[in-house]
């Protein structure tokens, strides 16, 4: 009995880390995987808010980090920063 119990308790718990994992990576998700570029932003400052440092590579449209203007469609993959501590 306190094995079955033991192991029901067991799967309770990873179902439970697997949704609350989920559930920050959708909280930690700033940007969509498509962004539509707005006045005063740079491909830097959207690089630093949605964390793609490869923003320039991955949209073969942009032929120099200058080129972007209001309005022009960016491709974001998203990747999880490492957290950093001071």
């Amino acid at each position: 009995m306190f094995l079955l119990i033991s192991a029901i308790l067991m799967k309770y718990c990873s179902f439970l880390e697997a949704r609350n994992l989920r559930e920050d990576n959708q909280q930690l998700r700033l940007c969509d995987e498509i962004h539509v570029v707005r006045e005063r932003e740079t491909l830097q400052t959207i690089s630093d808010k949605c964390g793609d440092p490869f923003i320039l590579i991955e949209n073969t449209h942009i032929n120099d980090a200058d080129d972007i203007y209001p309005g022009l469609v960016l491709k974001i993959t998203y990747r999880k920063l490492p957290i950093m501590f001071n």
